[in-house]
């Protein structure tokens, strides 16, 4: 067969960022597909208000980095554009603890723990990981917090993609010896999560994408996958305009092809693809999906003299016990969009008590809330605390009546926003910056969580009865077909999962031989 290339990679995020340099620094033609679009520092926006530049909304012609997908059991944020989900994450790259590489699907696999930490070594490197040098308003009510609860040695400043040099100053590529791209030092505005526009975070397209397309490699940002299709041993993809009124088709052939779409991406299009093209694949499609366990609360405080916009997205973070943390998150100031998403933190069995919970809260100090929601900048006033657990709980994706997607309930524990030691960390936090707790609406009045941190999907196992893929990201029962994203994280890492994502890809791309010593092997076995 005549291919257009080697590999087909299905998004430009961690998985697929990874997938392209490694495959095109050992010889192959590549294309990485992405339906987002390219993005320049000038191009994102200066606060998320401006919601066309922020938000990606097709239906209403917005073509912005963040996705927010609202299901019956979860709400979903999520990434998009060239380089993924690293346009709009929060920059933190922590390595999970034991428990992750011993639960799950892929626990009998291998010793993820040892096998894995030379590829976390190596996306540390890549991705310009260090620890964040200072602390803000927000961090150091955190450590404060530490300090109370007897837990000062479990505070730490996490490792962050971020370049710090000197702030506002740009110079030569300071990671890849001159062939990346120029950098310039951080300001600590805190605008991470609406894109970069200081030239400071290490996103894909300042890595792992610059330097695949350095050997080669070539992306076709808005551009959406909607069908891959066995062909004379390999596959035949096929895309649609993401952006076009009037979308154009295309098709591509390749010998293999990876899909790196993220959960929502990925997972989405396998069960269409079951239904139609790869009925092979296993029954374990979108299911063990993960969420980390985790809540995103905001606690607004009414003190002036504080200012809880300045700083990375995430400076800092607490290990609260043995299987949770705590992370301090934070948008730029004027960034006050999430406001109109809020209501006072509640708690019941039902939406009436929840309800009845929100207005108890509104009647008992009503200028207080008004401050926060019509007086006090949000972001400037405003800590988002992000909880996270390695404790399992799992829900499962499927094709819902119109072809898209739903989630059901899985055989495991579902998420839940009701978290007592969530709720406990967050008054504590509340009354040290003397300030009140509000969360996403959904989670307010139904109890409805909300992650930045979808998982699973295209879990590992030993056989098609047990996951999608092996341990080498490989789809059973299709050859040349593997899945690099989110998708196959198969337990809960309990932390911000990219950092696992790119490891995971970099571990799958060292079992991929060079395209010469496949040419040998390839002609060898047939000699034989």
């Amino acid at each position: 067969m005549n291919y257009d290339y080697d590999y087909i990679i299905i998004g430009s995020g961690f998985g697929g960022s990874v997938s392209a340099l490694r495959l095109s620094g050992k010889g192959y033609k590549v294309l990485v597909i992405e339906k987002g679009k390219w993005f320049r520092a000038e191009d994102f926006p200066k606060t998320n208000w401006n919601l066309r530049k922020w938000l990606w909304m097709p239906a209403l012609r917005f073509y912005g980095i963040m996705k927010l997908s609202i299901f019956r059991h979860i709400a979903v944020i999520s990434g998009t554009g060239v380089g993924g989900g690293s346009l709009v994450y929060a920059n933190t790259l922590p390595v999970p603890k034991k428990a992750f590489y011993a639960s799950g699907s892929w626990k009998d696999l291998a010793d993820w723990e040892t096998e894995l930490k030379p590829h976390y070594e190596k996306a540390l490197q890549m991705l310009g990981a260090t620890p964040n040098p200072h602390l803000f308003d927000g961090d150091l009510a955190l450590h404060q917090m530490a300090k109370e609860m007897g837990r000062e040695k479990h505070f730490e400043n996490p490792n962050v993609a971020v370049y710090f040099g000197k702030e506002g100053k740009t110079v030569r590529d300071p990671y890849f010896g001159g062939k990346g791209p120029d950098r310039t030092g951080c300001n600590f505005c805190g605008g991470c999560m609406t894109g970069c526009r200081h030239n400071a975070k290490n996103t894909l397209d300042k890595n792992y994408l610059w330097l695949a397309q350095n050997y080669g490699a070539e992306i076709l940002a808005e551009n959406e996958v909607f069908d891959v299709r066995p062909s004379e041993e390999g596959y035949e993809v096929f895309t649609r305009s993401s952006t076009a009124f009037f979308p154009k088709k295309k098709s591509f052939r390749a010998k293999n092809v990876i899909f790196s779409g993220g959960v929502l991406g990925t997972v989405k299009l396998l069960l269409k693809l079951k239904k139609s093209s790869l009925p092979h694949l296993s029954d374990k499609v979108g299911d063990d999906i993960r969420t980390n366990n985790e809540t995103l609360i905001s606690v607004s405080s009414s003190r002036k003299d504080k200012d809880f916009s300045k700083g990375v997205a995430i400076g800092s973070l607490l290990h609260t016990d043995e299987h949770s943390h705590l992370e301090i998150v934070r948008y730029s100031e004027g960034s006050g969009f999430w406001k109109l998403l809020h209501l006072p933190m509640a708690s019941g069995s039902n939406p009436i008590s929840r309800l009845l919970h929100i207005f108890g809260q509104l009647f008992s100090s009503p200028l207080s809330w008004f401050n926060t929601y019509f007086i006090n900048s949000w972001s400037r006033s405003t800590t988002v605390l992000l909880f996270m657990q390695s404790v399992d709980s799992t829900l499962k994706l499927k094709r819902g009546s119109f072809g898209n997607l739903a989630t059901g309930v899985s055989s495991g524990k579902r998420p839940t926003a009701d978290i007592p030691e969530s709720k406990e960390l967050t008054a504590r936090y509340s009354r040290i910056v003397n300030g009140k707790a509000t969360s996403f609406t959904l989670e307010s009045l139904a109890g409805i969580p909300t992650t930045a941190h979808i998982l699973g999907g295209a879990v590992m196992g030993r056989t098609a009865e047990e996951g999608v893929v092996n341990s080498r990201n490989e789809v059973f029962n299709y050859k040349g077909l593997y899945v690099i994203d989110g998708s196959m994280i198969s337990s809960n890492p309990g932390v911000n999962p990219s950092l696992s994502i790119t490891a995971i890809a970099e571990h799958a791309m060292a079992g991929i031989p060079s395209k010469k010593e496949a040419s040998q092997q390839s002609f060898l076995k047939e000699s034989s």
